[in-house]
């Protein structure tokens, strides 16, 4: 008999349940249990045979693939649930039927596009950070910026002992002691906007992102959501450098 065993986080994630990442926490804490055993980081299931539960609750791998933009508040943390009760950008898509979950993060305090999905493959692709899907950010610093400063930015800081990947950095609007920066990044490090710019000796007094890829915010209020047409599931398929998988047609 063949061996279709798969690494448990693997089937949370493809499932739509959490980012394997959040799975293993999952997993870690007791939530996640395999024909009512409480799993182990590092077991495996097979998805046909196996009964898997999270927190009592059976999890059913889904047929319906959703890829969702959000423009994420200010306030809202980019986790499935948080443990100091704040509150998480989840809350904002509860109308969804599918159990999607956020595709990388945004701090509480930055706000702006933001895709959530069920589609683990998908999810893990975007976030792999070989893959440099581009990301447009408007950010608001104090003061003013110069052209040394956009220089540093622009070729590289070192944070955590290794130098960040180029960016591109252009002054949109000054005025005194303020200025506002258009930065696209092609990699994802925790707080790096704002650890680039405090590493220059600049405030970040706002930061939204605004587009992921060729996928941009547009018109979408603040706090509101829409499903990405076929042709923007397929372009960020494309960015990520990985072939269509069972998303929208």
């Amino acid at each position: 008999m063949a061996d279709n065993k798969i690494r448990l986080q693997k089937f949370l994630s493809e499932a739509g349940v959490a980012s394997r990442r959040k799975a293993e926490e999952m997993i870690r804490n007791g939530s996640v249990k395999v024909n009512g055993v409480t799993s182990q980081v590092g077991d495996s299931v097979d998805p046909k045979r196996d009964t898997v539960t999270v927190k009592g609750k059976k999890v059913r791998k889904e047929s319906n693939m959703r890829y969702i933009l959000l423009n994420k508040p200010r306030g809202y943390v980019t986790t499935t649930d948080d443990e100091l009760g704040r509150k998480c950008v989840l809350e904002l898509v509860k109308d969804v039927k599918e159990r999607v979950y956020p595709v990388g993060r945004l701090d509480r305090v930055s706000e702006g596009a933001l895709i959530l999905t069920n589609d683990g493959a998908f999810a893990n692709a975007m976030m792999h950070p070989s893959r440099h899907v581009p990301k447009t950010y408007k950010v608001t610093v104090r003061p003013d910026i110069t052209a040394e400063k956009i220089d540093l930015l622009s070729t590289g800081i070192e944070l955590d002992g290794r130098m960040t990947a180029p960016a591109d950095v252009r002054v949109v609007s000054r005025e005194e002691g303020r200025a506002v920066l258009e930065i696209v990044l092609y990699e994802g490090r925790n707080r790096q906007i704002r650890r680039m710019c405090e590493a220059v000796e600049l405030e970040v007094a706002r930061l939204r992102r605004v587009s992921i890829g060729s996928v941009k915010l547009g018109m979408l209020q603040t706090g509101e959501w829409r499903d990405l047409t076929s042709a923007e599931v397929e372009s960020l398929f494309k960015a990520a450098g990985i072939k269509t998988g069972g998303g929208k047609k």
